[in-house]
């Protein structure tokens, strides 16, 4: 039977929601707006990952195509959403800090820079340590949200059972004061009752496929941060730290 026909019918989910009880309509009403947040969350999740991957893509690119690790923060090109980006710029912050004293890029940043001296192992620390917080921070923007993606998984078929249950309890307790049972008397009821499960587990099914996907992304995208920041102090310590001087 066509998803259409199964709400249209006089026995489907319309039928089932006209029947339905205030407390069984309010579970639905917590259920509808719980699956809006769930699907604003996937969707704008899903453009962040997309626009994370293309441009973080663009950036390792041009920056493994030039020798000089300063080089995209000097030309101040910028990848919005980038997280590779985010670690880069703050590391290079923290560098530029430790060699020439401040962090302005300007006309004569080249020249100061070939003029600078080179930073000790310990500032090296100090820059390693920029660059591991910006991986955190970085990773904290991108979970943001995911809660509400779990909290649908996982509550919204509870709280489909709580309605069903509750109407089913509604139900048997008319058919006690009624002094009689019979199915005409009892489907109405029942039927109610199990459109709030059904509902439940209409939230939890599309929301439990796009956490699933998204947290592998996510997961993806940091460890591809853990290694590029592990690959940029490499590069910071090869050009810019003398290893004689004292800590």
């Amino acid at each position: 039977m066509p998803l259409l026909t199964l709400f249209l019918a006089d026995g489907g989910l319309i039928f089932a929601f006209k029947h339905s009880t205030m407390p069984g309509k309010t579970v639905l009403l917590c259920l509808f707006i719980a699956s809006i947040f769930s699907w604003a969350v996937m969707v704008t999740k899903l453009r962040m990952v997309n626009t994370a991957k293309k441009q973080s893509g663009s950036f390792l690119d041009l920056f493994r195509s030039h020798r000089q690790p300063l080089h995209l923060y000097e030309s101040k090109l910028k990848f919005e959403g980038s997280p590779l980006y985010a670690v880069y710029r703050a590391g290079c912050r923290e560098l530029t800090f430790h060699l020439l004293g401040s962090q302005e890029v300007d006309d004569t940043f080249r020249a100061r820079l070939e003029d600078a001296p080179k930073i000790s192992p310990a500032q090296m620390r100090v820059v390693t340590t920029s660059l591991e917080r910006a991986v955190g921070e970085t990773s904290l923007r991108l979970e943001e949200g995911m809660i509400m993606l779990a909290m649908a998984v996982s509550g919204a078929p509870f709280l489909g059972l709580l309605g069903t249950v509750w109407g089913v309890m509604e139900t048997f307790g008319g058919v006690a004061e009624a002094g009689s049972a019979s199915l005409t008397a009892m489907a109405p009821g029942v039927s109610a009752a199990l459109i709030t499960t059904v509902t439940g587990l209409l939230v939890a099914i599309p929301a439990m496929f796009g956490y699933n996907f998204l947290v592998t992304s996510i997961r993806a995208l940091i460890v591809r941060m853990d290694n590029f920041a592990a690959e940029l102090s490499s590069e910071f310590e090869h050009q810019y730290v003398d290893h004689t001087l004292r800590d």
